[in-house]
């Protein structure tokens, strides 16, 4: 005999029936495909971290990610978000791969150049791969776009980061995980054991290889933060390599040296035009010495 059911569980599941058909009925079918892919959130968090310096205090980074551009994502929406990005005066800036949906069918990558290098970031634009940037025979083309953009494209190597009075911190940037060749031990070879780190990875799910690497912070998109979430139900898209983590912010690893990653829902959508409950997000992140 099967197990009865319990009213709250009962409820539960009606709601999300009622809600899952909603969001499948015209209203929702409008709202998720026209409308909230074209809003965005501005997500602003602190990044505390006793390695970082105190130099370091208020600077300000801003990633972007998985714009797809060809899929659903305009150029003019691009533009518009140079626009609100130069407007947080970031330090930094980093996109975390997908620039175009399909880069080899694109029909006006001449058009991405004029808009990315509008972005200000006086301590430089750094970029890597997603899979969609390898994908389409792009991996030349997105290469050839970032270079002339004023992006350092970063393919399993790091970058130093450093300020007048020598304090620094490091950047390393890995490879896609699904089309390319990520390595992260030769990323982070003669890296000094003392530093701040970020990683930059494609894929969020990398975090399972980064963990007690030394790496104290993760960023990542290639989840759209699963682009249509029902409720009670979550995430219906998750990507390879963006099943175990898909949105936000994960304390990973030991306790006293933990791998923060966070997770950034993208700007665009591929293979369903649709974003419902996910909306694009822009994030800004402000490091902070901790005592």
């Amino acid at each position: 005999m099967s197990k009865k059911m319990s009213r709250r569980k009962f409820i539960k599941k009606t709601i999300g029936s009622l809600l899952t058909l909603f969001a499948t009925g015209a209203g929702g079918y409008y709202y998720a495909r026209e409308i909230e892919p074209r809003l965005l959130d501005i997500n602003r968090y602190t990044i505390k971290h006793s390695l970082i310096p105190k130099s370091f205090n208020n600077f300000k980074i801003v990633q972007f990610s998985d714009t797809h551009l060809g899929f659903q994502y305009t150029i003019k929406q691009l533009d518009k978000l140079v626009d609100r990005i130069n407007r947080l005066q970031p330090d930094m800036v980093f996109f975390t791969g997908d620039l175009m949906d399909e880069p080899n069918k694109y029909p006006n990558s001449d058009q991405i150049i004029p808009s990315l290098s509008k972005i200000n970031a006086p301590f430089g634009k750094f970029a890597i791969y997603g899979n969609h940037d390898h994908g389409g025979y792009g991996t030349d083309i997105y290469k050839n776009i970032m270079d002339k953009s004023g992006f350092i494209l970063l393919q399993n190597a790091a970058q130093e980061i450093k300020l007048l009075d020598d304090s620094r911190i490091h950047l390393i940037g890995l490879d896609d995980a699904m089309l390319g060749k990520p390595d992260l031990a030769n990323a982070t070879v003669n890296l000094p054991p003392d530093t701040y780190k970020i990683l930059l990875a494609h894929e969020p799910d990398i975090a399972e290889l980064a963990i007690d690497k030394g790496i104290h912070l993760q960023l990542s998109g290639h989840s759209h933060g699963g682009q249509v979430k029902i409720p009670f139900i979550g995430a219906l898209i998750t990507p390879p390599y963006s099943e175990l983590y898909y949105e936000g912010f994960y304390e990973l690893g030991h306790a006293q040296t933990p791998l923060t990653l966070y997770v950034n829902r993208g700007l665009g959508t591929t293979r369903l035009p649709f974003r419902f409950l996910s909306k694009p997000e822009l994030t800004l992140f402000t490091l902070k010495q901790a005592n």
